[in-house]
């Protein structure tokens, strides 16, 4: 079974990368804590294909790597090779060749709002990163935290005819029910 599951996961990223190639945008969900505190697990990210674009280091790009897709922040190239890391990780990752830098990330859908990722790092995000890094209890804690504010509001109905009280989750901003996927707009 194991061989179905990585041909069908080779798929699923040969598919990405060629609607990246020929759309020119692709959003796609992030997993993993190597970027807090830019990029929170569950984020949709818009990325762009990189062709006719400029990169340079402090970009957030989109990388494949190792049959998996890694989004990092550029820290510098040279010749053909690029260097990347994880804000809240402590070590660049190995070089990459340019070929396999797929895009850049444009935007970052956080609850509501839409935002634009900045090239340079503020110091309080900087801080933030190495506590993430040196510290897995002060990280479990900011997740803890961030998934009790992504989780939708509860919403009470009261049935009259039958005197039932029915509580469902719904969000607060788009009324979508715990079982219902929204994914944002990446046409913008």
């Amino acid at each position: 079974m194991p061989f179905f599951t990585e041909s069908r996961e080779a798929h699923k990223l040969d598919l990405a990368v060629e609607v990246l190639r020929s759309s020119g945008a692709i959003c796609l969900q992030a997993f993993g804590t190597s970027m807090l505190p830019s990029i929170w697990p569950g984020e949709v990210l818009r990325i762009e294909n990189r062709f006719g674009k400029e990169i340079v280091p402090g970009d957030i790009v989109l990388v494949a790597r190792d049959n998996r897709f890694v989004v990092h922040r550029v820290i510098e190239k040279h010749d053909s090779q690029w260097i990347t890391r994880g804000d809240s990780l402590p070590q660049n990752d190995a070089p990459v060749a340019d070929v396999q830098v797929l895009g850049k990330v444009s935007a970052i859908h956080r609850l509501s709002r839409v935002i634009i990722p900045k090239r340079r790092v503020t110091p309080l995000v900087r801080l933030l990163a190495g506590m993430f890094c040196r510290w897995d209890s002060f990280r479990n804690i900011a997740l803890h935290i961030h998934s009790f504010l992504r989780k939708p509001a509860p919403l009470t109905l009261f049935s009259q005819k039958a005197g039932l009280r029915i509580s469902r989750f719904a969000s607060a901003t788009h009324g979508f029910g715990p079982n219902d996927a929204y994914l944002p707009d990446c046409s913008e």
